[in-house]
């Protein structure tokens, strides 16, 4: 699967003499024309593309499966297709290790407009997580605006909004 882009949080100098946790994600496109199957999250005020962390011994694929259907409901996921890595550092703030190495996964995939029942976690309840067919051009500029207006923004956002508009860009041609 290619590379897309690789970010380091500004706050790590350096990786040399820090204990790394590794951490594998899956993330789900899902167009229907210009509209993408995205969550939006109430907290954050942000649209992101559904996915998460892969369980201990999980295929990619299915964790991709998995997260969408309890993310967003979503139904005959089908026509799974390799989009490309995302790879992160960011600060871990646990004990086991200082830095956070993500990877993520993606893939382009088609489901049935119509969504079924979520299985959200608890923070995702808490979070305000919604799934949303929404244009992608829209989520875009809401990202954007977010990223510009909010204190609380993240890296989480960073990710999304590059991934939505390398999506548009390759994918809407």
């Amino acid at each position: 699967m290619r590379h897309l882009k690789t970010t380091t949080h500004p706050d790590i100098e350096g990786l040399d003499s820090t204990t790394i946790f590794n951490r594998n994600a899956a993330r789900a496109i899902v167009l229907d024309g210009e509209d993408i199957l995205l969550l939006y999250t109430e907290r954050y005020h942000d649209y992101t593309i559904p996915g998460g962390g892969l369980d201990e011994g999980e295929e990619v694929i299915a964790g991709m499966v998995r997260e969408l259907k309890e993310e967003t409901g979503a139904r005959n996921i089908r026509d799974i297709e390799p989009f490309g890595i995302y790879e992160e550092f960011r600060p871990w703030h646990k004990n086991d290790a200082d830095v956070v190495h993500m990877i993520s996964y993606c893939y382009t995939c088609k489901v049935d407009r119509k969504l079924g029942e979520t299985a959200h976690e608890h923070h995702e309840v808490q979070n305000g997580m919604e799934p949303v067919w929404m244009n992608i051009h829209q989520a875009i500029a809401h990202n954007e605006r977010t990223m510009a207006e909010s204190p609380k923004k993240g890296m989480s956002i960073e990710r999304e909004t590059f991934l939505l508009n390398l999506i548009a860009d390759e994918l809407l041609k």
